[in-house]
């Protein structure tokens, strides 16, 4: 069993700002699309705030890339190009974990950290006919961007059981405490099992930390059937998924 670090919503580049918490609830915005998109901002409810972080620069009008999209339960999310062939060589498909995150401003002091803030546990991936030929597939709520359009040839779709966050609780933090950003807690056996693109013994000097990638969006661990990174993993699902 593979767990997925997938990085996810605005950003310093992406959007220019960090996505908000709002009223103890954090709120991942899409980043922005100037092709392949139907959805604009102000049609998925985000238009006046994202209008306000961003004085001004992206409108409620402006498209947005929808992915990945959440609905009663489900998830649907789409990767391509490099991304996807890191996913591929890594062997992540059914029966694996996504915990999205991403960078948000903390609602009391606007503090920059990045935070865990959905989860998916894989049904089904591949091309969008081949998921959707699937017994557990059910069809997205709107257009999802990579059902349509022109992709590189390994445009994948990943389907599954999801949930997401409904508070921005300490546990779903992953910057340590008055940071500096990319410096993560982490549990101590994800060192020893090793992520993707976190190989060099220097960014694990510190115990429970992790100096993270600055780039990149998907970092995967191969937990295999250790019980540690089991019980952790449960412990963050279950987390996400309180009210």
């Amino acid at each position: 069993m593979r767990m997925i670090f997938s990085r996810k919503g605005f950003d310093s580049t992406a959007g220019g700002v960090p996505s908000p918490i709002v009223a103890g609830r954090p709120l991942s915005l899409p980043i922005p699309a100037a092709s392949r998109s139907e959805a604009t901002y102000g049609a998925l409810g985000h238009g006046e705030i994202v209008n306000r972080l961003t004085k001004g620069r992206i409108a409620a009008s402006d498209t947005c890339h929808d992915d990945p999209m959440f609905a009663d339960g489900y998830c649907w999310f789409g990767q391509c190009g490099a991304a996807q062939g890191h996913l591929r060589k890594q062997g992540v498909g059914a029966g694996d974990t996504f915990l999205f995150f991403g960078l948000f401003a903390d609602e009391d002091t606007g503090e920059p950290h990045h935070r865990i803030f959905a989860t998916m546990t894989v049904d089904a991936c591949g091309s969008p006919d081949e998921v959707r030929s699937d017994a557990k597939w059910r069809d997205p709520p709107r257009p999802h961007p990579h059902m349509a359009g022109e992709w590189d040839r390994n445009n994948t779709l990943y389907f599954g059981q999801a949930a997401v966050a409904r508070r921005a609780s300490k546990a779903l933090r992953l910057t340590i405490e008055r940071g500096p950003l990319n410096r993560w807690r982490v549990p101590p056996w994800l060192g020893e099992l090793g992520l993707s693109y976190h190989a060099r013994p220097g960014r694990w000097a510190v115990p429970g930390e992790l100096d993270s990638v600055k780039r990149g969006q998907e970092f995967v661990c191969d937990i295999g059937e250790d019980e540690r990174a089991h019980a952790w993993l449960a412990g963050i699902v279950a987390e996400i998924g309180r009210g």
